[in-house]
């Protein structure tokens, strides 16, 4: 980092994943100047993925899911931590953000990592026994249902409501899980992908119901129940809506900055001249695939903002962003895990649908693009640098026929 480029005064907004992977990385590359960390949520950043996985299934919340408390940054990073403090708007040419408290926060660079907000159905808002799981308070909610041995109905079969279903069926209950595509998961692994994850709830007892909508969330001040477009009643004592969420750039709208499916950014990551995004709600051209893409995963979160940190303290050594998406979720025990893109149909090349042993693969041309495993935890981290170099189709099929001679070997 040059000493001309280096900023004065960084400000990240957004105090999840990103927010807190950008302050260290900024600290490890020796950054001296002033840090500020700006988000909305009165907690710390903390470890999400266990929120809706082993939290919920009756497990602790330990303090290997926290990250460092307020005196390690603020002492040990030296970064100026305002929780509970929401970006109200951005003056890209003033270098100022307002914030919900009134303050005015000036800036040399910023980081926007602001995340996403959940979905939420029209009219359910203030209704007791609704919710998203986007934070500890959801989940500590949620969690207390459960405990109450609620009548649980999931809307939406993506992997947060898989995996809310999956604790409810760990904890002896009977969710319902509602859907209104004809087959869930399309756009993470595919519709034949999606159709065949799908079988697991199957095995499992879980009563998936696919091509239906919701009409109603019924009750006055607490959820009783929720309506079908055909007239179905269920009831329920919780609702869990997982049906997606939204790039958090409200507070952008005045900005000037590109904002399309997310805070638009180059190969860099840069937003514009000392504005760069990271995370959930940046949406940048990946050139490891020639395409534009904006990631909700947990990894991704992590490894982006470290590398936009970096750029942001030295503009003109900027490098591209080429990232592997790779996401996990657990349900009813098994993992499951996907690197890269769901193009085209998947081969599988081990164990089957109708297991929770496989892997299955996705081409385009004789190029490796998508990897989906179940219970395959170190195959997928190999399928994951396959592709990140851009591996052929052959060398992965010839990967996957070793990979299956050892294990009938050690069978």
């Amino acid at each position: 980092m040059t000493e001309a480029a280096c900023p004065k005064h960084v400000v990240v907004v957004g105090a999840s994943l990103a927010g807190l992977r950008a302050v260290q990385t900024a600290r490890e590359v020796n950054f001296e100047g002033r840090l500020t960390l700006i988000g909305d949520e009165i907690h710390l950043p903390y470890d999400r993925p266990p929120l809706s996985k082993e939290y919920l299934a009756d497990g602790p919340l330990t303090t290997a899911h926290k990250f460092p408390e307020t005196a390690d940054l603020t002492e040990r990073l030296d970064v100026d931590v305002r929780t509970g403090t929401r970006a109200e708007s951005l003056d890209v040419q003033g270098r100022t953000v307002t914030t919900s408290r009134g303050e005015i926060v000036d800036f040399d660079a910023l980081l926007i990592a602001t995340g996403v907000r959940a979905r939420r159905l029209p009219g359910t808002e203030r209704l007791a026994g609704v919710h998203v799981l986007r934070d500890l308070d959801d989940a500590e909610s949620i969690r207390e249902a459960l405990d109450a041995r609620a009548r649980v109905v999931v809307i939406g079969a993506g992997f947060i409501g898989a995996e809310v279903a999956s604790a409810a069926v760990k904890r002896g209950l009977d969710p319902i899980i509602l859907e209104a595509a004809a087959t869930p998961l399309v756009r993470a692994v595919g519709e034949e992908g999606g159709r065949g994850l799908a079988r697991m709830h199957e095995r499992n007892g879980v009563d998936l119901r696919c091509g239906v909508a919701v009409s109603e969330v019924l009750g006055d001040d607490r959820v009783e129940g929720v309506r079908l477009a055909d007239g179905t009643e269920i009831a329920a004592d919780l609702v869990v809506i997982g049906i997606g969420a939204d790039p958090a750039t409200d507070w952008l709208e005045t900005s000037g900055l590109r904002i399309d499916n997310g805070v638009v950014c180059d190969e860099t990551l840069r937003a514009t001249d000392g504005i760069w995004a990271a995370g959930d709600v940046a949406r940048w051209s990946n050139p490891l695939f020639g395409t534009s893409m904006r990631l909700e995963h947990w990894t991704n979160a992590g490894e982006q903002a470290a590398h936009a940190m970096e750029n942001l303290l030295s503009p003109a050594d900027a490098s591209p962003y080429q990232h592997v998406p790779y996401f996990w979720s657990d349900w009813y025990g098994q993992r499951i895990q996907f690197a890269g893109l769901p193009v085209g149909k998947p081969h599988v090349v081990s164990g089957s649908w109708d297991s929770d042993d496989l892997v299955a693969l996705y081409r385009n041309g004789d190029r490796l693009v998508g990897a989906l495993a179940v219970n395959r935890r170190g195959d997928i981290m190999k399928y994951r640098v396959q592709i990140s170099r851009r591996g052929t189709w052959s060398a992965a099929m010839a990967f996957a026929d070793k990979r299956n001679a050892a294990i009938a070997a050690s069978a």
